[in-house]
């Protein structure tokens, strides 16, 4: 009888599939580990197959469950389930993958079949069938249960970042509303102009409201993963509209911006909104570091089938290994923590998804460079026709 044959190597049995689990590349199994795997499972296995030798052989399947786990869908309880949903979450808990939790049960599979060669025992038909259907079992509802809590962790963790983003989102947007409304009603009272520092608390408060509206509005759209709208436009056209967007966030921060001339040629086919938006998110991030009263340089310009637009601060110089962690979310390496620490990556996210390069090139003692890498590309010159009868 089989059963006999694994009550008395149980013990080989269980070493063998210990040694399997050791040989693949997953955590190192423990007691713990295999209390609701193998050893469980073996005992089960021995139970259902020695109910099947009584004069009510189908009584085993309140051990093993029926063939195909009951059909339907509809999960059918049995000791091998119990054991086995157990199992699948302690592989989970121990950073274990799926594949292992299927290899975990195959391992016995495998090392039964050996071993009985090995010692020359046949195994009867209907007993490999009663093997191969408390595999089938275990397996399925350890992978269910594995994938159940894998997914529930997941979604924990999601819900964890959300909630902490908004948190933060909140946080910074109460602080501009309450800066803000403070300003107004002192303005409002007689005691102060819009001219004097008063005005330009509220100045600052409400170009901060605004860079945080919009960079939010951007991460919303790159996180829900809206396609990409390309279009061909002019460089030149946009650095003008960028230059009015930012010149008033220069005078609020009491810094200079200077924007070189740009080839009028020049075009950009990508998405204008998400490369409105990093490029606003760089000079941002420029203003905010960079020290008092210096300058802010933006250039956009031409280099082969490439079209860099630069931003260049003077905020003293990058820390020893900053730039290589500057585009992470929620980083923020500087003493001025106002902000989500969002802006740079989703700058870095816009720009990947335009089919371009965001990088940062540091300049010791004195600030950094900011370039958006992408493809050339130019306006379609006017038709000859067209030309003439203009003129």
């Amino acid at each position: 009888m089989m059963y006999e044959f694994l009550i008395a190597n149980r013990m080989e049995l269980i070493g063998r599939c210990r040694a399997k689990v050791a040989q693949r590349s997953a955590p190192s199994a423990t007691g713990e580990e295999l209390e609701h795997g193998i050893t469980l499972f073996l005992e089960q296995l021995i139970k259902t197959l020695r109910v099947e030798q009584t004069s009510e052989p189908m009584r085993s399947r309140k051990v093993s469950g029926p063939s195909g786990g009951g059909g339907g869908g509809k999960p059918v309880l049995s000791e091998i389930g119990e054991t086995a949903a157990q199992h699948g979450r302690e592989l989970l808990q121990h950073g274990f993958t799926v594949e292992q939790v299927v290899h975990d049960y195959g391992d016995l599979c495998q090392a039964v079949t050996d071993l009985a060669f090995e010692h020359n025992v046949p195994i009867e038909i209907d007993e490999f069938r009663t093997l191969n259907r408390c595999l089938d079992n275990a397996i399925a509802v350890a992978v269910t249960e594995f994938n159940y809590q894998r997914d529930f962790v997941a979604a924990g963790r999601q819900a964890h970042a959300l909630n902490e983003r908004l948190g933060f989102f909140a946080h910074e947007l109460r602080n501009l509303l309450n800066t803000a409304t403070l300003a107004l009603t002192a303005i409002k009272a007689g005691n102060v102009g819009l001219g004097g520092a008063t005005g330009a608390v509220l100045d600052r408060s409400l170009v901060g409201l605004r860079n945080l509206i919009d960079r939010s509005l951007t991460e919303v759209r790159m996180t829900a993963g809206v396609p990409v709208q390309n279009r061909l436009f002019s460089l030149a056209d946009f650095i003008a509209e960028v230059k009015l967007s930012a010149s008033l966030e220069a005078q609020v921060r009491e810094c200079s911006l200077t924007i070189s001339h740009v080839d009028p040629e020049l075009a950009v086919d990508a998405d204008r909104d998400l490369l409105f938006s990093a490029v606003g998110n760089l000079l941002q991030n420029a203003f905010k570091f960079t020290l008092p009263h210096t300058v802010i340089t933006l250039n956009a310009y031409a280099a082969a089938d490439r079209i860099l637009i630069d931003v260049e601060d003077k905020c003293g110089g990058l820390p020893p290994d900053d730039a290589k962690k500057m585009f992470l979310p929620f980083t923020q390496g500087a003493a001025d923590k106002t902000g989500l620490g969002l802006g740079l990556s989703i700058s870095r996210h816009s720009i990947e998804a335009n089919e371009g390069i965001l990088s940062v090139r540091d300049i010791p003692d004195s600030g950094c460079i900011f370039t958006i890498d992408l493809p050339r590309h130019s306006l379609p010159r006017p038709s000859s026709v067209s030309s003439a009868l203009i003129h």
